[in-house]
């Protein structure tokens, strides 16, 4: 079993006032003080994504995307700074459903989002899709009005179903699968967004503990997690769990609380109420 108690000492001990409002809000639904929001907002650039660095000036999709993710912990994904990011999201993605980063960011950006690769574009364009995915089921979660971004995600969606291969691997990263299928179940593309979580069950027992909490958290955010696969990342997260409560990241240490984090969020049984 997952100690989330020591889990949620661990952060409250090593995280930052962010990372302690994600906490409070994943725990209780407790707005964030708005401190919290504001140290994540005042690096957004004037075209509505965020840079890689704080000192950047070039928006960055993959950078975008885990503001998203981080917004989304302190209570959902909704206000000015968030409606400016989605919709610079939705203002570069490519004629061919797909998403790159700029090419000015080239020779700082990491593997999965190097410009001009295929296998940083495939995952790229799965992410910045299932984080309007997430937007719009954070919106309208009985599909009550027409979606937003509708022609965008079908792009999107198009793009990663023609990458897929026959035995529903793709030619990309890892996190590629969960966040592809999350995009491509929302869009409809059932039996696709099944291979995907077959092959990603498959692969299950061998994923760092980074990945076994994002896949879950990121598949429970689309109440698409089917108990199996659920239960089976929760099984591999309390084998990986350390003693004082965290998990490691696989970006370093600096990043263990986020990772720890997400496992909550991955492992929890409550859900926050919205204020």
């Amino acid at each position: 079993m997952v100690d989330i108690d020591a889990a949620i000492g661990y952060v409250v001990a090593h995280g930052d006032p962010v990372e302690r409002a994600r906490l409070s809000y994943l725990r209780t639904g407790t707005p964030p003080p708005a401190s919290a929001l504001e140290r994540i907002e005042i690096e957004q650039t004037p075209a509505g994504g965020w840079p890689a660095a704080g000192d950047g000036s070039v928006p960055s999709v993959d950078a975008t995307c885990f503001r998203l993710a981080e917004l989304d912990d302190l209570g959902g994904l909704h206000g000015p700074p968030v409606e400016r990011a989605l919709a610079w999201l939705a203002s570069v993605q490519r004629r061919d459903g797909t998403w790159q980063e700029d090419e000015s960011l080239a020779a700082e950006a990491p593997a999965w989002a190097m410009p001009g690769d295929p296998e940083a574009t495939l995952y790229l364009t799965a992410v910045a899709g299932f984080w309007l995915t997430v937007a719009e089921v954070e919106a309208h979660p009985h599909h009550e009005a027409p979606a937003r971004y509708a022609e965008t995600l079908q792009a999107a969606a198009r793009f990663v179903v023609a990458q897929l291969r026959p035995d529903g691997t793709w030619p990309s990263f890892l996190a590629t699968g969960w966040h592809a299928a999350g995009l491509l179940h929302e869009q409809q593309f059932f039996y696709e967004s099944a291979r995907v979580q077959l092959v990603l069950g498959d692969r299950l027992p061998d994923m760092s503990p980074a990945d076994a909490a994002n896949m879950a958290a990121a598949l429970r955010r689309v109440n698409l997690c089917d108990d199996w696969l659920l239960q089976s990342a929760r099984k591999r997260l309390s084998e990986t769990q350390r003693t004082d409560g965290g998990w490691d990241s696989d970006e370093g240490p600096l990043f263990d609380v986020n990772t720890t984090l997400t496992a909550i969020r991955a492992c929890r049984t409550w859900t926050p109420a919205r204020h």
